[in-house]
């Protein structure tokens, strides 16, 4: 079976949406040029991006920034949750000892992913500092550039669809 491959080229054009969305809405236009806002750094700060070629090179540490953030907090919870099942019911609990599971979880997810999250930000934190200059920095103004008020409605319907699934689901198994 042949498969179209520009559809395979735009499939993962769109799946690259949310971390271009995220690396976008760090830079913005000002009095001063264009600036980049690193994530994690003062508020009011920024930095004067002199050049398309530098923006490229922060663009691409910003993206692989957001991918490994992403790849831990999504690969951390499944390894989290998974581990949390099978010590529950090798506890000799069933899955109705919801809360006894759900702290299982947590503690095990702040462990699994609470160390190399450290690492990355203290990485990510020394790198972004090779990538602009002390005289670069300038104070920002305004709102950030590039935030839809839509990507906050997706997020909160998403929110709330798993809610009354993890509801609808506790309902059933309480019968």
């Amino acid at each position: 079976m042949r498969t179209n491959r520009p559809t395979m080229i735009m499939r993962g054009i769109e799946r690259m949406a949310l971390v271009d969305s995220l690396v976008d809405a760090c830079f913005r236009n000002e009095e001063a040029g264009r600036v980049v806002i690193f994530p994690g750094d003062r508020r009011n700060r920024g930095y004067v991006v002199k050049s398309k070629a530098d923006e490229q090179k922060i663009r691409s540490f910003l993206k692989m920034f957001f991918w490994a953030h992403l790849a831990i907090l999504l690969l951390g919870y499944l390894l989290a949750s998974g581990w949390s099942l099978d010590l529950s019911h090798a506890l000799g609990g069933s899955s109705a000892f919801l809360l006894r599971t759900v702290g299982i979880c947590a503690g095990i997810y702040s462990l699994v992913v609470g160390l190399p999250y450290l690492f990355l930000w203290r990485s990510y934190k020394k790198a972004f500092l090779s990538f602009v200059a002390g005289e670069d920095e300038v104070v920002v103004t305004g709102k950030r550039a590039g935030r839809r008020p839509w990507i906050f409605i997706g997020a909160a319907l998403i929110a709330v669809a798993i809610l009354l699934l993890f509801g609808a689901t506790w309902l059933v198994r309480a019968k």
